[in-house]
């Protein structure tokens, strides 16, 4: 037997509910729900778990409306949300907004510099192994898309895009890239900046024109 607090534990959706708990029975295990009182091998169990199922569901979807309303209004407002773990760089300060780490602002510093003097993403990504200075992950191998990802953010240089992604809905929980089909906010002079503007533009300039004398190739 599974004993599980409520149907809404179980599952996000009646869909899911169901398909778990056929299965389960199935295979000869009793799912049973505490909040609602239900037994999964009980004569008509299905027909209560579809209904606490759709509540369960509905609950969700609502909540998931309102953490998306209030995500939309802070972004609005220019409140950015600054996520440290696995940024190279930075670290909450004491008042809770961004302050610069100054040994990781120097790798970030060096990958700049070596970009602009000519070394490719992968020749920069092996001069960072053989520093022994570990990627943002704490990993001792460093991929070309990280570095890549570094040249191309805009919190380096103090501003903030918004909105870059967005879950498609509560449901599946996947994370799309926004094309536009959510508003995107950009916020200047956010945070204190490790890269001046002129240094990124530069970096910008000289990734598009790489990018284009490969497709040339």
């Amino acid at each position: 037997m599974i004993i599980t607090k409520s149907i809404a534990r179980f599952a996000r959706n009646t869909v899911d509910c169901l398909q778990h708990t056929r299965m389960l029975k199935e295979l000869g295990v009793d799912v049973y729900f505490e909040e609602q009182g239900i037994h999964s091998k009980q004569p008509g169990a299905e027909f209560y778990i579809t209904i606490y199922g759709s509540i369960a569901q509905s609950e969700s979807e609502n909540i998931s409306a309102n953490v998306k309303w209030g995500k939309a209004q802070s972004a609005k407002e220019g409140k950015v949300s600054f996520h440290y773990k696995n940024f190279l760089g930075y670290r909450q300060g004491d008042d809770g907004n961004p302050e610069i780490e100054p040994e990781e602002a120097k790798t970030v510093k060096l990958i700049y510099e070596r970009y602009l003097m000519g070394d490719s993403l992968v020749g920069i990504a092996k001069r960072l192994e053989k520093m022994n200075i570990l990627s943002p992950s704490g990993k001792e191998k460093w991929q070309s898309s990280t570095v890549r990802s570094i040249l191309t953010n805009e919190k380096y240089k103090g501003d903030a895009i918004i909105n870059k992604t967005y879950i498609s809905d509560c449901l599946s929980k996947k994370v799309k890239t926004n094309n536009g089909e959510r508003p995107k906010y950009y916020v200047e002079d956010n945070h204190p900046a490790i890269i001046d503007a002129g240094t990124f533009g530069r970096v910008q300039e000289e990734l598009a024109r790489r990018a284009s004398k490969n497709k040339v190739k």
